[in-house]
């Protein structure tokens, strides 16, 4: 009697223990193809950051896709993958010729052919474009494409130019450098 109650405790932990991990394993999905990333303009290496951006980084699979296979011209998207971009403004900037005050915002674009409408949205922590609500655009702009090398992963860049940058929208063959101007002494003589 003993060793059946023993053997059928036996099997009860069994059960348990696999049913346990089964439903463990489907706590975590598959890993995300498209992995956020970070992109930082700062002075120096060493220096505060200037500027933050967290993206998604979605890819064209093979050299035969386009970026209209993945994007739509014409339409609002989230300028990355997953969770809609945030940008993320250490200090008062000019974002075109718009004065942004220092704090996080949404980074949403408008792609087209010739040119991509930049747009700086004040609800964040969205996903997507489908919470968009244009009554929150703090500033936008017109950018025309122009066109470089194939990459094949979005990334988003920086590149500094005199007391000033650009943030650098890169993916396919096409490129878009949003202007940025800094409001301080302070960023102007790091630069």
């Amino acid at each position: 009697m003993k060793k059946i109650a023993m053997l059928r405790t036996a099997w009860i932990l069994i059960l348990i223990l696999l049913l346990a991990t089964s439903v463990s394993a489907q706590d975590f999905q598959k890993l995300d193809k498209d992995p956020q990333d970070i992109a930082y303009l700062r002075a120096s290496r060493v220096s505060m950051p200037m500027v933050k951006v967290i993206y998604g980084r979605p890819s064209l699979k093979d050299d035969q896709e386009q970026l209209t296979d993945k994007i739509s011209y014409g339409k609002i998207w989230r300028t990355g993958a997953n969770e809609a971009t945030e940008v993320k403004f250490y200090k008062d900037i000019y974002f075109g010729e718009t004065l942004v005050k220092s704090g996080t915002y949404v980074l949403l674009t408008i792609p087209g052919e010739t040119e991509w409408e930049i747009i700086l949205n004040s609800e964040i922590d969205t996903w997507g474009a489908f919470q968009y609500n244009p009554e929150a655009n703090i500033a936008q702009l017109k950018i025309p494409v122009k066109k470089a090398e194939r990459l094949s992963i979005f990334s988003i860049g920086f590149k500094r130019i005199n007391e000033n940058a650009k943030m650098v929208l890169a993916w396919g063959y096409t490129r878009v450098s949003i202007p940025i101007k800094f409001t301080e002494e302070y960023y102007f003589a790091k630069l």
